[in-house]
Order: C-alpha cells, then structure tokens, then sequence
C-alpha cells in the first residue's frame, strides 16, 4: 500500500506528521482518521490495513494524523493540532495530492473521536464526522470518576504514572509505553485532569467548553455514531447522548450499535455484523461527500 509521509506542523520541540494512502480516483474526496489512546498514548500507524483498504478501494485518500499527547500537552494545544492538520490538507494536502479539499470527512476512534467530535464546533468544519465508540462529554461523571472496569485491575501506584511523564513534547506513543500511565488515571478519576490541566470539580465550566455535546449548534456536520454495548472503556450511553444533542439542533445522524460490541469492536474485521456496520460508513460518506 502506497503511503507517503508529510509534516503538517513543526517547530523547534515537536514535528506532526501525517500519513497519506492514496487511491486511484482523482481529486478524491478525504477521511481524515484521528487515532485514539485515551489521548495519553497512539500513534498514525494504528489505522489497520483493512480500514485503510476500506477507504482507499472505494475512492477516498486517507490521511492518518500524529497530534501531541497529553499529559505533556494540554487538550487545548492538542485541539489547535486537529485543526492545524485540517487547514494543512485543506491548503498544502491539494497541491500535493489529487484530493478535493472541500470534501473532508473525520473519523475517529474512541479518544479520536472525541477530537473529531470537537471538529464539529470549529470555526472550519470537515462536511460529515464518523465517531467510532467516541464521547461528548469530558465534564460527566463517567470520565471523571474512577471507573470500576479499571478499578478491578491490578492497582498502579502514582509514583509509577509519575516515572511514565516526561519533560519533552510526545508526539505518538505505543500503548506498551503508556497504558500503565491511562490505567492509573482512570483508576483515581485524574484522567480528565491529567489531559486539560483543570480540576473537574473546581472547574467543570471549563470542561463543558471542551465538550462537544454541549457546543452542538444548527451548522453542525452530519455525523455518524457507532458504539457496541458492551463498551467497559467509553460507555455505549455517551453516544446515545450525544445523537440526543444532535437531533435536538436538527443535526442529521444516526446511532450503529453493535450488540454486546467491545471497545475497538472492528477488529474483529470480517464479522457478519462489522462488515454491515463498515458499509454503513461508507453509504454515510457516499451521501456526505457527494456533490
């Protein structure tokens, strides 16, 4: 599979990259697709062959993007990135590349879907957004609590979460590396403070700012949700919610759920019931992206 790798933002502490997988339509139609990680760990490559085939074979280029993690970076610089890779495929991509930078689609999975959820509420808005096991709501008690699945793991104590940060500016992180780090912060319901910098119980005002469910306004992209039931990481109900706040603005969407589905639920690629969830997506895009 072709892939070329860009840098779409650089300065003296950090390079962002993305990669691009091209198809053999011309000025094709683009997915963004944001990794996710819990924002304290992914990386670009994380988008499997399969899904990347998915898009590419059925006309679109797809760019994967890097963006800085928390806890070294805060969720508001982690926001500017999205944003500075959108304007990036937007204004360079199309030079380079035989995309139709008027026709952006964002994807993303779990804490990459809560980023392309926020895409939703900036000023430049992609034409649809594809939120896989995503959330709107930082600010519920869901995030900001300690959360009981977690809680039933062995116990990670602060000062190995400590040793995991570092003083230097992480751009993508294997889950190896870091997960000790998520495990922790979901344990002791620091999670949400550990990305935004703000105390939930101090400060929820700034928290329903960085939610989308509460920013959804009449200009909002069409946006498909997916979430299986059975979802231990990101409840199957933050994605209920969010279609809720959707269609109280008159906001196109629909809800996929997968029965008795997991987080990360397409990896188990070729079931009946991916398969008809994964054609949905691109029945959404055909719809959204056409002229």
């Amino acid at each position: 599979m072709m892939r070329e790798t860009v840098i779409y933002k650089k300065d003296e502490r950090f390079t962002l990259e993305a990669d691009y997988y091209g198809t053999s339509q011309l000025s094709a139609p683009v997915v963004v697709y944001i990794h996710g990680g819990g924002l304290l760990w992914g990386t670009k490559e994380e988008l499997s062959e399969e899904m990347i085939q998915l898009y590419t074979k059925n006309g679109y280029g797809v760019f994967s993007i890097d963006y800085r993690l928390a806890p070294e970076t805060k969720l508001p610089a982690i926001l500017e990135d999205v944003q500075d890779a959108l304007q990036w495929i937007e204004s360079e991509g199309s030079k380079q590349f035989s995309i139709d930078p008027k026709k952006i689609a964002v994807i993303g999975s779990s804490a990459g879907a809560f980023l392309a959820l926020s895409t939703g509420t900036f000023k430049n808005k992609p034409r649809a957004i594809v939120s896989f096991y995503g959330y709107g709501d930082i600010s519920a008690e869901w995030a900001t609590s300690p959360n009981s699945y977690y809680c039933q793991k062995d116990i990670v104590s602060k000062e190995v979460a400590n040793s995991i940060i570092t003083d230097d500016v992480i751009t993508n992180a294997s889950v190896e590396e870091r997960f000790l780090l998520y495990l922790y912060a979901r344990q002791t319901g620091e999670w949400i403070q550990e990305i935004t910098g703000t105390n939930p119980s101090i400060q929820k005002d700034s928290l329903i700012k960085y939610s989308p469910i509460h920013n959804v306004t009449n200009d909002y992209p069409p946006t498909l949700l997916l979430h299986g039931t059975n979802d231990v990481d990101v409840p199957y109900l933050q994605s209920v919610f969010m279609r809720a706040a959707l269609i109280k603005e008159g906001i196109q969407t629909k809800l996929i759920t997968i029965p008795n589905g997991e987080h990360v639920f397409e990896k188990d690629f070729h079931h009946p019931v991916v398969q008809n969830a994964l054609q949905e997506v691109l029945d959404f895009l055909q719809v959204h992206l056409a002229d």
